[in-house]
């Protein structure tokens, strides 16, 4: 620490022999800073304050129905595309600044100026927007904002009408691609429709689910052919047993074994062909299908009646007399022989319904080879024209969205810009702050002097003491030579120090007075 201020001790006492030449340096700099503060030119201010009203009644009314733009968004882009280069030369020819800027250079220097110059501050709230702009001239100021209020105003007018226009062609280009991707993705699936017409569900189902439908349609049918075939197997039996039985006792057993086994022809029949449409309607429709839900209650209402027919005729044939011996074998002979065809043609149909259940199986087998690719290319398809479809479909809503926005628009308008404070420029300049600009130039002058003293205490060292001068050079010190002032020369110092701190004390003496009569003018002014 001791070190340190020794230095610091050091380059003051070097500093302080060049007091003289950074004190003039000091009092030039202030001079010359004193003069460009007073020849800045005053700056005067002209704005202007636009209020834009974004309400209107026909917004909620057709919300939903149109595309209801963000004003202020759209407005704050206003704003921003406001300074475009064409809008500033289209300022300079009606503000008439064009007339002083005849080379090129300084018509872009003009442009590059006025970008930076002008101001739109929006307040934040209540749709308040100000244009500022200053200029050393309060007409040609006020001129640019009047041209600047003209301009915002037009550049609002059909701004978003042209939007809504580019939009309505964008998405009229973009219907017309959808229209013929949606026609090619039609022709594509009609083209694999009728190249697989024969492996095609009408009710949409999965070859897979085909496969386990048929097979259980099958086991049904052979279940129902066995259960035929026992039934002829039976009446053959007791046909062949009726030559070695009693007559009384083969009459009563035949009387009892045709009131058992009582058929109805009619009604089986009927059965039978609402189960094959049943069957038919199965391969289209789900099992929720109107026509599939009527049908199988069809059948439940034939099965009922037959079960009321055969108990009534099991009934009459139980309580008939039985007549004598030769008519009781032959009619139970009748009887067993009509039992006997009613079983056979059953057994034929059930045949004839399981063979046609086994090719059925078969054939959809055979399929299974190629469904999955050929499912797999059907939803590739219904996967691509659902999404065309529903991306032209949206367009399309979208369109005449922005047809009712257009049409809103021109009834409503989006904004209403009202101009609040006409443009006017202050009587009084805002700049410069000549009251900040002197303290700053003070400042300078004095930074300026010490930066000369210690530049020149660097360049031209003095030593004044012996330890220093022997670290510096490195050479060995012999001695030091005193210096002995007499009374005369210490008055003359003291006199030289008193006048160095005058002159410093009267720059900032002169500074302060300054800016003290410059405040006492302004509020005078005031």
């Amino acid at each position: 620490m001791e070190e340190i201020v020794r230095q610091v001790l050091t380059i003051l006492r070097s500093m302080w022999k060049f007091r003289w030449p950074a004190l003039v340096t000091a009092w030039v700099v202030a001079l010359v800073g004193v003069i460009v503060v007073f020849r800045i030119p005053d700056q005067y201010e002209a704005s202007a304050r636009i209020y834009v009203d974004t309400q209107s009644i026909l917004k909620p009314l057709m919300s939903g129905l149109t595309v209801q733009p963000n004003v202020e968004q759209q407005i704050n882009m206003l704003s921003r595309t406001l300074m475009s280069r064409p809008n500033i030369e289209k300022l300079i020819r009606m503000a008439d600044l064009d007339l002083k800027a005849d080379t090129k250079l300084e018509q872009e220097a003009l442009v590059e100026r006025l970008s930076k110059d002008i101001q739109i501050r929006n307040t934040g709230r209540d749709n308040l927007y100000s244009l500022v702009y200053r200029d050393s001239d309060q007409e040609r100021a006020k001129k640019v904002i009047q041209s600047m209020v003209s301009i915002f105003v037009e550049s609002s007018l059909g701004a978003s009408r042209k939007d809504t226009d580019s939009a309505k062609n964008f998405l009229n280009d973009q219907i017309k691609q959808y229209e013929a991707k949606l026609e090619a993705a039609e022709t594509r699936m009609k083209d694999f429709q009728l190249r697989n017409l024969d492996m095609q569900s009408p009710d949409g189902k999965s070859a897979a689910t085909r496969v386990a439908e048929i097979s259980a349609q099958l086991q049904q049918a052979q279940l129902d052919l066995h259960e035929a075939e026992s039934s002829r197997d039976a009446a053959k039996k007791q046909l062949a047993e009726l030559n070695g039985q009693s007559k009384d006792l083969l009459t009563q057993s035949l009387l009892q074994e045709s009131a058992i086994s009582v058929a109805t022809p009619e009604l089986d029949a009927r059965i039978d062909a609402q189960k094959r449409n049943l069957d038919n309607l199965l391969q289209r429709y789900t099992d929720q299908h109107p026509d599939v839900i009527a049908t199988r209650q069809l059948i439940k209402d034939l099965e009922a009646q037959k079960k009321v027919e055969v108990a009534k005729l099991r009934k009459e044939a139980l309580a008939a007399p039985m007549p004598g011996g030769g008519a009781g074998g032959s009619m139970a002979a009748q009887e067993l022989s009509r039992v006997l065809a009613t079983t056979e043609v059953q057994v034929a149909a059930m045949q004839a319904r399981v063979a046609d259940f086994s090719a059925r199986l078969a054939r959809a087998r055979a399929s299974l080879k190629t469904a999955p690719e050929i499912e797999a290319e059907a939803a590739q398809l219904n996967r691509d024209y659902d999404i065309t479809k529903k991306n032209y479909q949206d367009l399309v809503a979208r369109r005449q969205s922005a047809v009712m926005s257009g049409e809103l628009e021109s009834a409503s308008g989006v904004a209403d810009f009202r101009l609040i404070d006409p443009p006017r420029v202050t009587p009084k300049p805002v700049a410069p702050n000549r009251l900040l600009l002197l303290p700053i130039a003070l400042v300078a002058a004095l930074a300026a002097g010490l930066a000369f003293a210690f530049a020149a205490s660097q360049l031209r060292p003095v030593y004044s003491d012996g330890a220093e001068l022997r670290t510096k050079t490195g050479l060995p010190l012999l001695g030091v030579v005193s210096l002995v002032m007499s009374d005369a020369d210490r008055r003359r110092d003291r006199l030289g120090t008193l006048r160095f701190f005058g002159a410093s004390g009267g720059l900032v003496g002169l500074f302060v007075l300054g800016m003290v009569a410059m405040a006492l003018l302004a509020q005078r002014g005031g």
